[in-house]
């Protein structure tokens, strides 16, 4: 009686499980495996063409694999099947399976070539930003609009990293994800990106924009994005080349604020740099003394 008691528990428990799995699923990060589809038209076309060459995948799959396993179960030797030794060549089969892959390719090939060619487009662009790479954080230049700066991994989780620091790296918001100063971008603009490198190869990449291109010293690599009208926020992203040994301290946050915001925020971010790199004035001068007279000029005033 206790067996089966027990017996009913571990069954009752293991339901319990499963009815629980898919919120167990969704906090563990599963439903966060495949690619996200952003916040902006780019992106959303990358994921599009992604799931299309997915399932392309999967039908392939099932029918190769469908077919082996058909094959390995109707003609076993169990069941009397002879092998066929005699047969080395088939011209029909042979065409067949040169055809119907060059087929697939050409379906899949379309549609990847004109998402490519959208990708390169980086005409029409309403802010063109330099991007440098260095080791280890990453320098903005907004041409043409006087504001330039660096942006590095934030100081509470550099002081979290070190070894022996006592800090709880949990304790820390968006640890290793975060850095003092963010790039600001305007939502619903064309932003041109002119990515390079000042030392090593790195990587500019923020999935939820479409964008992941290589700063490499020497080359300029063009890139684009344009977020969506109605979305404000952070953004975060890392350098995805590995650049040295603190490759994975230089994350990427993109503030994307409105357009009224950003162009207030550009206006006095410039005055402020402009007014810093201005030379200080001089001292105000002083009216300069009368010398002392000479003894010569004190004789002739006195007779």
């Amino acid at each position: 009686m206790t067996i089966r008691k027990t017996l009913a528990r571990l069954v009752l428990t293991a339901a319990a499980g499963a009815l629980a799995l898919p919120a167990v699923a969704e906090e563990s990060g599963w439903a966060q495996l495949n690619m996200p589809k952003g916040v902006t038209d780019i992106s959303r076309k990358i994921y599009a063409l992604h799931m299309e060459i997915f399932w392309v995948c999967v039908a392939i799959g099932v029918v190769v694999f469908g077919a082996m396993i058909w094959s390995m179960v109707v003609y076993r030797k169990s069941k009397g099947a002879i092998a066929d030794t005699t047969m080395v060549h088939n011209t029909q089969v042979e065409i067949v399976w040169t055809i119907v892959p060059v087929i697939i390719l050409i379906a899949m090939a379309v549609p990847a070539a004109r998402t490519l060619i959208e990708l390169e487009d980086t005409t029409r662009t309403g802010l063109n930003i330099k991007v440098t790479g260095f080791q280890w954080g990453w320098e903005y230049e907004y041409l043409d609009e006087g504001v330039s700066y660096f942006s590095h991994l934030d100081r509470a989780s550099d002081a979290a990293r070190e070894l022996g620091s006592g800090i709880d790296p949990t304790t820390v918001p968006h640890y290793l994800l975060n850095v003092d100063h963010p790039l600001v971008v305007p939502n619903g603009v064309k932003v041109r990106l002119l990515i390079t490198g000042a030392d090593v190869i790195h990587s500019w990449w923020v999935k939820d924009l479409g964008v992941k291109k290589d700063a490499i010293p020497g080359f300029v690599n063009e890139a684009w994005f344009k977020v969506d009208d109605d979305f404000t926020g952070m953004l975060r992203g890392n350098c995805a080349e590995l650049c040295g040994r603190d490759h994975g301290f230089m994350p990427i946050v993109v503030d994307v604020r409105s357009r009224a915001d950003f162009d207030a925020w550009l206006k006095s971010t410039a005055a402020g740099q402009k007014e810093a790199a201005a030379p200080a004035a001089p001292p105000p001068a002083t009216a300069p003394s009368s010398p002392p007279a000479t003894a010569s000029a004190a004789v002739a005033a006195s007779g």
